[in-house]
């Protein structure tokens, strides 16, 4: 065994061993494969390595941290018997040393794969790691170790792996030793007995220095700035290991090792700050990070304090970008309150908060919306009071005196206690004292004065609502459509009104206003039934009176001939209601009620002229009762025959002279003689005499020659009765 100490003691004492291992994460995997019960000078080779370990890690300082990883130590034929015992870190060896003295030889020698676990409990991809193997056989489970150590190079940030071949001697292990080590660019080194395995363990542990790289850490002011050249604040680490703290440079030179690193910078001028996480790998470098443009400088003034609700002039500095604003905001909040736009000038016109507090006046960069500059105001409450009487009718207008800010759009309400809304309000431009109507329902209420910002509520005094009523006067019936005197009592407020209506209803037949006095005429429906005469105040249509009135129905009888021209003028005859708005009409059979051809009101007497339609046919003569709505009431059946009528002229005639025209036909009102062009629209012409100027009718011709048309048109729809031809021909030469 003084072979073996001495061995690990010389290990131990080599210049620079501590402080690199500290440098390092470092595992050693050792081999505890069945092979390892082989004997060296009388003792097994596991015994061996136990040894030399032991004395080994009794003189590592408490901080080098490193792990242990075992394979073949537990279970035969088990290529997964790969095992990370101790869990690399600082303050291990005792820990390590006693799990080593109890490996137990038994199983393959899965080496490729026990170095990979290594590797990965050493977090090799992100950081520096070192694997020392140490193995007495051929690789018995992973077919191609070169490979596994080529893929551990690729993944690696800085791996490396170093090989002790212990006691080896056939060449394929040698072989497959060696590639591990040369991959991940370690060392390979045979041991064949005690002193030989601590040599060559203290070679394999005696790295250099890590080599670095220059690395340039510089910040840029935006994305399209130039390098920042005042003092900024760095910071720099590489996992939980701090480089650079607090540190006031423009930009910081140093030399690093290979490795995954945090930089972060701050400009103490507005705090701007950005952090960056950057590799390096095998070159120098120079890593950019770039900070927010730095920002305009900005001032706003304004006083000391202000009325809630106040308009405030506020006085800025800064840049005035496009879409710049001064801001009152909550202190320590984002967005703000009320607003106003650079653009309008300094001062600019600033409305405070609503609400009493502490506020903060801020010039605000559109771009980003970034703060520029702040200054602290108090905002006081703003006061205000109510006069008005303590009762009042329901639905009526009272005048309400109240004292207050009077800012644009706030308002006088009478609301609901507890409800946030209002039932009626008056704008306080109306002056003081106001008009205020209450609402239609007697209760409880409550009068406010109401900021138009934010609906807050000033003042409020209590008023109470009293109850208002009415009567109604009127016939226990009546006739449909007849317009009735109903006389009535009650508030008469602004749009109060009195109207029929089917019961039951919301609505109404017709109506009158109560503005016209009482009694008042109202028309009753057109059908027969029972309706309701109803007093509603205007104001949400509060019903506050009603009485039952039976409308009775009514009927209309007619005279008039069984014929006539189409056309004609004919005499009809009636009887029936004589309401102001009735009028016979003459329709076709199945028209609608309000539909009609012609028609005359009955205003004009009995017997009246009815103008017959110009189509021969059958007709219906009607009597409409149009005081509520369209209702024909009386009927009476017409037919009307056809109408004829003869044009007497000269074939042609000289263009530009004068025709008279004999004619023969109706005669009725408005009727013509017209000539017109032969084929133009029945509506046009050239020239035309009424008939009126009697036969025969003499027409002014056309300058020029051409083939037209004679025609007998009648007054009513210019439908033509009678065609015939005439041309105008060239004038004679003089």
């Amino acid at each position: 065994m003084s072979n073996i100490r001495s061995a690990a003691l010389a290990l131990c004492l080599l210049p620079g061993f501590a402080a690199a291992q500290e440098d390092a994460r470092s595992i050693l995997v050792l081999d505890a494969s069945g092979s390892m019960w082989g004997q060296i000078d009388g003792l097994t080779k596991i015994e061996i390595a136990q040894g030399v370990v032991a004395d080994l890690l009794r003189a590592l300082p408490e901080t080098q941290e490193l792990g242990l990883t075992a394979y073949g130590h537990r279970t035969k034929g088990d290529c997964t018997d790969i095992q990370t015992i101790v869990a690399p870190g600082p303050g291990t060896r005792d820990e390590i040393a006693a799990q080593v003295g109890k490996l137990r030889p038994r199983g393959k020698t899965p080496m490729t794969d026990a170095v990979v676990q290594a590797a990965e409990a050493l977090r090799y991809t992100d950081e520096p790691a070192t694997v020392i193997l140490v193995s007495d056989g051929i690789e018995t489970c992973n077919p191609d170790p070169c490979a596994a150590a080529r893929a551990l190079e690729a993944a690696g940030v800085a791996l490396t792996v170093h090989v002790v071949g212990f006691d080896v001697s056939e060449p394929e292990a040698l072989r497959q030793m060696q590639c591990i080590a040369d991959e991940t660019g370690g060392r390979f080194l045979m041991a064949s007995n005690a002193t030989e395995l601590g040599s060559a363990l203290s070679e394999v542990t005696q790295t250099q220095p890590a080599a670095t790289y220059p690395t340039v850490l510089v910040a840029q002011d935006g994305e399209n700035g130039g390098q920042i050249d005042s003092a900024l604040i760095w910071n720099l680490s590489r996992g939980e290991e701090v480089l650079v703290d607090f540190q006031r440079d423009p930009t910081i030179a140093l030399d690093l090792t290979a490795g995954t690193y945090t930089v972060s910078v701050l400009r103490p001028a507005d705090e701007a700050s950005v952090e960056k996480t950057f590799d390096v790998v095998d070159a120098g470098q120079t890593v950019t990070l770039v900070l927010p443009s730095s920002l305009p400088l900005a001032a706003v003034s304004g006083p000391e304090s202000a009325v809630a609700g106040a308009t405030v002039p506020i006085t800025w500095e800064g840049p005035d970008a496009k879409g710049d604003y001064i801001a009152v905001s909550v202190p320590d909040d984002t967005g703000y309150l009320n607003y106003v736009y650079t653009r309008e000038g300094s001062p600019g016109p600033l409305v405070m908060p609503p609400e009493p507090g502490t506020y903060e006046l801020r010039y605000v960069l559109a771009d980003g919306r970034v703060t520029l500059a702040t200054q602290t105001i108090a905002v006081t409450e703003a006061l205000a009071s109510l006069e008005a009487a303590a009762e009042a009718p329901a639905g009526a207008t009272i005048p309400v005196t109240w004292d207050g800010p009077d800012y644009q759009g706030d308002y006088i309400t009478v609301s609901v206690p507890g409800d946030d809304g209002y039932v009626n309000y008056t704008y306080t431009r109306d002056g003081a004292p106001l008009d205020l109507q209450m609402p239609p329902e007697p209760g409880d209420y409550e009068l406010r004065y109401v900021m138009a910002q934010d609906r807050t509520v000033l003042a409020t005094r209590p008023i109470t609502v009293a109850e208002v009523s009415a009567t109604l006067d009127a016939p226990a019936s009546a006739a449909a459509g007849a317009g009735i005197p109903v006389g009535w009592s009650g508030p008469d407020y602004q749009g109060d009104y009195i109207t029929v209506s089917v019961p039951g209803d919301e609505g109404y037949v017709t109506y009158t206003y109560t503005r016209e006095g009482t009694p008042l005429t109202l028309t009753m429906p057109a059908e027969p039934g029972t309706f309701e005469v109803r007093y509603v105040m205007g104001q949400k249509k509060r019903v506050l009176a009603t009485q039952t009135i039976e409308v009775t129905s009514v009927s209309a009888t007619l005279d008039a001939p069984d014929e006539a021209r189409a056309g004609a003028p004919v005499l009809v005859g009636w009887d029936g209601p004589g309401y102001q708005p009735d009028y016979i009409s003459v329709a076709e059979p199945g028209m609608e009620p309000g539909k009609y051809l012609a028609y005359t009101y009955v205003r004009e007497g009995t017997p009246l002229i009815l103008e017959m339609p110009v189509e021969p046919g059958t007709y219906e003569i009607r009597y409409v009762a149009a005081s509520d709505g369209r209702t024909v009431i009386g009927t009476r059946p017409i037919t009307l025959t056809e109408v004829t009528a003869t044009l007497d002229a000269p074939d042609s005639i000289p263009a530009g002279g004068v025709l008279g025209v004999n004619w023969d036909g109706p005669d009725y009102k408005n009727d013509y003689i017209a000539l017109a062009r032969e084929g133009d629209p029945d509506n046009t012409h050239a020239v035309y005499a009424y008939t009126r100027e009697d036969s025969p009718v003499v027409l002014k011709l056309p300058e020029g020659p051409g083939r037209y048309e004679l025609r007998y048109v009648l007054g009513q729809d210019r439908k033509v009765i009678a065609r015939k031809p005439v041309e105008l021909t060239y004038k004679p030469a003089q």
